[in-house]
């Protein structure tokens, strides 16, 4: 059973930095993307990054140059470092993991949510 739980959420500044964590449990697919997604209410979700098997990473422009994804295959951590946060980065942040085979993944696997609020 696949289980993704993020940890580091919470309420900042704007400006400030929040790191967010996702370990991966039970995940051994090595072939597919895994990624941070967000939601706010009223919107729909998000792709806020990704970071595929080959370690390419893409981001949405909205946060381009201000996160930065990471991952560790070995461990099955993801990490979203978020730098000079704004108000508008305020949402429910979501690990997601994808799975499929023959070259095709998709979006399975997701956490919990871990909120982030940053204020003016």
């Amino acid at each position: 059973q696949v289980q993704l739980v993020e940890s580091g959420g919470g309420s900042v500044q704007a400006g400030g930095s929040l790191k967010l964590s996702c370990v991966a449990s039970g995940y051994s697919n090595k072939r597919c993307p895994m990624g941070w997604y967000r939601r706010t209410p009223g919107k729909e979700r998000e792709l806020v990054s990704m970071v595929s098997a080959a370690g390419t990473t893409n981001y949405a422009d909205s946060v381009k140059g201000r996160f930065t994804i990471s991952q560790d295959r070995d461990t099955n951590t993801l990490t979203l470092q978020m730098n000079s946060l704004k108000t508008e980065d305020t949402a429910v942040y979501y690990c997601a993991a994808a799975d499929g085979n023959n070259g095709i993944c998709s979006w399975r696997y997701w956490g919990q949510g871990t909120q982030v609020t940053v204020s003016s």
